[in-house]
């Protein structure tokens, strides 16, 4: 995800006493409040916790808090039963047998779709400029390399940078460019429905649209030596003026591929 930098009504609590001195460096690191105990005096949470950090938005009707995480059941079962080298986004990098890319992750959000990249034999680069983000990636990162089942895919094929993917993509050396750029932009939401995931509600109220994702793509086609992959809604139109050389197409999402 791109960030939009809007300012945001976001605060640290911890979720107990013995949470109080983390949230404490989260809150100075930040540069956000800290409240002792939860509140809707701020549209977001950011809740310190035993079991990690976790999103949450407040109010009435807002979805439940989002725990970014490697190694949960979600994830666990998206790893071993998604489909492997076959599903839509392996076949949209490019991946085949003995090939291991190296691929930024140039929107990286909440790191799902590198992890599998990443499980998959890619070395992955994520990159995300959402200060907030970028503190769930690192909890995130941090608890997986505690865990058997993550830790060699997280020390060998998975980096995080906090970072604006323009500014580090603009400054690569033409011998430092990624076999792939993958990008999933967040994008205008268009339909008038009220099932949209929990996730994507909370993220969208967090970030914003973002407004910059075609100067992204541009940038991103002048330093890659294999491709450019963008992850789009089934319907949208395609990123920019460019036609993709060619597309894979879900059942609410489609992937545009550029071959350079």
């Amino acid at each position: 995800m791109i960030h939009n930098n809007k300012s945001l009504s976001i605060a640290v609590c911890p979720s107990g006493a013995e949470q109080y001195d983390n949230a404490t460096g989260l809150s100075r690191k930040l540069s956000i409040p800290l409240m002792p105990c939860e509140t809707e005096e701020f549209e977001f949470l950011l809740q310190c916790s035993a079991n990690g950090l976790a999103l949450k938005q407040t109010g009435k009707d807002a979805p439940g808090p989002i725990v970014v995480s490697f190694t949960s059941r979600t994830m666990t079962y998206r790893v071993k039963h998604g489909g492997g080298r076959s599903q839509a986004l392996a076949r949209a990098i490019g991946l085949k047998k003995g090939r291991q890319p190296t691929v930024i992750d140039a929107t990286a959000g909440l790191g799902r779709d590198s992890y599998i990249l990443a499980f998959l034999g890619c070395h992955v680069h994520m990159l995300e400029r959402s200060p907030i983000l970028a503190v769930l990636l690192e909890d995130a990162l941090y608890r997986a390399e505690q865990s058997e089942q993550a830790a060699e895919i997280i020390k060998n094929r998975l980096l995080f940078t906090h970072i604006d993917s323009k500014m580090y993509l603009e400054k690569l050396q033409q011998d430092e460019y990624p076999d792939i750029i993958y990008l999933d932009p967040m994008f205008p939401e268009r339909t008038k429905s009220s099932l949209v995931k929990k996730e994507m509600r909370l993220l969208r109220g967090l970030a914003g649209d973002d407004q910059d994702a075609a100067e992204l793509f541009t940038i991103a086609l002048g330093c890659v030596q294999n491709r450019v992959v963008v992850k789009r809604p089934r319907l949208a139109p395609p990123l920019g003026s460019i036609t993709p050389s060619h597309q894979i197409t879900g059942k609410t999402s489609r992937f545009d591929i550029y071959l350079i």
